[in-house]
């Protein structure tokens, strides 16, 4: 009998199903702050600098702990640095809702970043070590599918709960720490602790594990590792800008009501779904994760370009689900894939902490920047054009690149 429920649920899957979970949480709780970022603004009367600064401080410590993370992930163990920063993620994000000042209110986003960062490298180091190399892609695009589903739940439950039911914007994030803290728990009981217990790797990752000790710190440096250090800089930053300021550039520029603009904003991730799927698939079936990216780079350019351009809701609805199908959560997956490619195994969660370290730079500075440049011209759009012109960057890049399969 225990045969057989391996042979209908191998442990691979299961892997991806809590991974999907995991990441449907990390971004509901940050998609919750960006609906009522002006209630914030008006509560604490902020600027819209200040206002980008509360993401800024979030990414920081996110991005600051990847590459400690990872590195004792592949030291120490993968599942005691996922639970007990999920555990501390929980409890922040309620910290976040309870702050009764500005200062306090970038501590707590502060320590939510810092308790988030400790995910994706063991989270990915673990998945890419699991994952049948055939199914590498199309299995961290399902994983991945969790951050769409989560900022589709944030947006839409945040909106909701605080603009179309008039309640204070620290209600979602009080309700939003109790499912947080559950799947901490879920975590522990299906993900096996990798350093104690590896007899669902395949052979060679068991080999691997006994080589941690010794990381080739040369393999970060390669060239084709730093090249999608800055692809995934320039990917992250357009993605990170919209995700900070869309629902208020709506609110303010584009005249919706608040309940709706969280919705039309939420088309981003709810387009990415099938986005990330079929690509994903596509770069494992045509073993061409460098022409999959090079596609979708400027399309998700002039996607983003096009938000800032139209003002008509048709032509944003278009615009944004364009924006879902080709942008940052579509290319994840075949980027992370890519990344696992040129990796060794026994590094993998070091390589992948410096990654999404160098990743998620960009939206220390993306919050806060457009925030600044908004300020300085009375107006958002020239953010979301600068973030255009940023992913260019990256597709121009990224052909430098080699393919690795």
């Amino acid at each position: 009998m225990q045969q057989n429920s391996k042979q209908l649920m191998p442990f691979w899957f299961k892997v991806v199903i809590v991974f999907f979970l995991g990441w449907v949480f990390i971004y509901a709780d940050r998609a919750i702050l960006n609906p009522v970022l002006l209630n914030i603004q008006l509560d604490f009367n902020l600027t819209n600098a200040q206002a980008g600064l509360i993401n800024s401080m979030f990414f920081l410590t996110y991005a600051l702990i990847q590459i400690p993370a990872g590195i004792a992930g592949d030291k120490i163990s993968y599942k005691w640095i996922l639970v007990p920063g999920f555990i501390t993620f929980g409890i922040s994000t309620a910290l976040t809702g309870l702050a009764p000042t500005y200062f306090t209110l970038l501590m707590a986003s502060a320590l939510t970043g810092l308790a988030q960062g400790t995910f994706f490298g063991p989270q990915y180091a673990l998945s890419s070590k699991i994952i049948p190399l055939q199914y590498r892609g199309i299995g961290s695009a399902v994983i991945n599918s969790g951050s769409a589903v989560g900022i589709t739940l944030g947006f839409v439950a945040s909106s909701y709960i605080t603009l179309m039911w008039a309640n204070s914007w620290r209600i979602p994030f009080l309700i939003f720490s109790i499912p947080t803290i559950l799947v901490a728990f879920i975590i522990w009981f299906v993900i096996k602790d990798y350093k104690s217990d590896d007899s669902n790797l395949p052979k060679e990752d068991k080999a691997a594990k006994h080589k941690t000790k010794n990381i080739p710190w040369k393999v970060l440096t390669s060239k084709d590792l730093i090249i999608s250090y800055v692809v995934a800089f320039c990917s992250l930053y357009g993605f990170f800008m919209a995700l900070t300021w869309l629902p208020y550039f709506l609110q303010t520029e584009r005249s919706l009501i608040a309940t709706h603009s969280g919705l039309i904003a939420s088309l981003i991730a709810l387009a990415s779904i099938p986005g990330a799927l079929f690509f994903g698939y596509i770069s494992d079936k045509l073993k061409k994760r460098k022409l999959v990216i090079l596609i979708l780079f400027p399309l998700a350019a002039l996607s983003l370009a096009m938000v800032a351009y139209t003002e008509s809701i048709a032509g944003l609805i278009i615009a944004l689900t364009c924006y879902g199908l080709t942008g940052k959560l579509a290319l994840d997956p075949v980027l992370f894939a890519y990344v696992a490619d040129h990796a060794p195994k026994e590094a993998y969660a070091t390589v992948f902490g410096v990654f999404n370290f160098a990743g998620m730079s960009s939206s220390v500075v993306a919050p806060y920047v457009t925030g600044f440049i908004a300020d300085k011209t009375g107006t958002l759009i020239a953010g979301f054009y600068v973030g255009a012109i940023i992913l260019l960057i990256g597709f121009l890049v990224m052909l430098f690149a080699d393919d690795k399969l």
